[in-house]
């Protein structure tokens, strides 16, 4: 029995103003969406909503804004992307709280879809202000949270909302939900984890929460070159909080008290700048020349991969574990032209949620490090970061 509120536990909400957060933060060129899996990702639970007769507005964050609105991070820009996956019209207003928000709100008609402007062009939105909180309730008569791979942080539209007015789960974040609690609540042992991303700082509280609950931590991406610094490894010009060598001392700790064994690369793929067709080359963790950067596992690494997922009796897994944009060995992940409108989505989806805990005995073939979920192959292998094939990735 779920512990949270989903749509089912939503009844007569016809004219109901249903703020929605969601993952809109999709990859752009020239003005279009070359990726519209996170939109695709989202459309079950808004057309859900519209067809119920609420009167759906989307809240979502694109890009990271320095300095208030920048043109260049305006949701209008996906706008048209939006409109294509969901098959239907969705306004846009200029800004997400006061007069412009306010008044597309009361245009909007029952059914209606409304996209407000990038919540990040306000600073309050990742201080998680009380006051800019209030102003986005302000819109709403009901919370709809679908945005788990935003889900953990602690900003106005992801958390402080959910204070504020009755908060639900959309199907999403609903599945992703239950399938972490199949995966950690009481899962068959071992149950090994496996997860990247550039920084350690936006991911503390999860991976102190993970060393208590699984047999094996593997890291990745730019957080391993922290966790290897704060053993006293020179990571050379490689990605790197170098403040939060405490941090990272303080989980390795804790993971060796808790029996939990934290698995980091033993060798890595340097290259001396961050740009397509770098000249790389491999060498071991612990000999990173001071000029260079690491920005991929190597061979070692990946067979102590191997090694652990083939002990594994759960798998949960999830997010980039190198800067393979970069690459001169990868292949890029399979997307649509910019020219050509995204698929239209089923309205409800058969596959497994990209929070599923994954069967042990699955070997492991290379992902494209973004938030696809995994039922979606690549074109071709990349250069490395690590997917369980068939199942699905857990994107924290």
């Amino acid at each position: 029995m779920a512990s949270f509120k989903t749509l089912d536990d939503l009844t007569d909400i016809s004219g109901k103003r249903v703020l929605v957060r969601v993952d809109l933060n999709v990859p752009c060129k020239d003005g279009k969406v070359t990726d519209a899996t996170r939109i695709e990702r989202v459309a079950p639970t808004i057309l859900e909503l519209s067809d119920k007769g609420a009167k759906v507005i989307l809240l979502a964050h694109f890009g990271r804004p320095k300095n208030g609105p920048e043109a260049e991070f305006s949701l209008a820009v996906i706008q048209s992307a939006v409109e294509a996956v969901l098959d239907r019209r969705v306004h846009f207003a200029g800004d997400c709280i006061g007069e412009p928000a306010h008044e597309a709100v009361a245009a909007l008609e029952d059914g209606g879809i409304l996209l407000l402007e990038n919540t990040r062009f306000h600073k309050g939105e990742e201080k998680n202000d009380p006051d800019f909180v209030k102003a986005l309730a302000a819109n709403g008569d009901i919370f709809v949270n679908d945005a788990f791979s935003a889900a953990h942080r602690a900003h106005a539209s992801t958390e402080g909302l959910a204070h504020h007015m009755p908060a639900y789960a959309g199907r999403t974040m609903q599945a992703e939900l239950e399938a972490l609690e199949a995966g950690l609540g009481n899962p068959k042992r071992p149950v090994v984890a496996i997860v990247g991303g550039a920084k350690v700082s936006t991911k503390i509280d999860l991976l102190k929460n993970l060393v208590r609950k699984v047999d094996a931590l593997v890291i990745g991406g730019g957080m391993a070159n922290t966790f290897l610094a704060a053993q006293g490894i020179d990571v050379g010009k490689s990605l790197c909080e170098h403040d939060l060598a405490d941090t990272a001392k303080a989980i390795l700790a804790e993971a060796q008290d808790a029996g939990c064994a934290i698995v980091l690369p033993s060798d890595v793929v340097v290259a001396r700048e961050f740009k397509a067709n770098a000249a790389n080359e491999t060498v071991a963790a612990t000999a990173i020349p001071a000029d260079a950067m690491a920005l991929d596992v190597g061979p070692d690494s990946i067979q102590a991969v191997n090694d652990w997922i083939a002990k594994a009796e759960t798998l949960v897994c999830g997010t980039a574990r190198s800067a393979l944009s970069k690459s001169s060995l990868s292949t890029p992940p399979p997307s649509r032209s910019p020219n050509s409108p995204p698929k239209r989505p089923r309205r409800a989806s058969s596959s497994p949620s990209p929070a599923a805990a994954i069967p042990s005995r699955r070997s492991i073939t290379p992902m494209w490090p973004t938030t696809l979920p995994m039922s979606r192959p690549p074109a071709a292998p990349s250069w490395n970061g690590w997917r369980a094939s068939p199942s699905q990735a857990w994107t924290c």
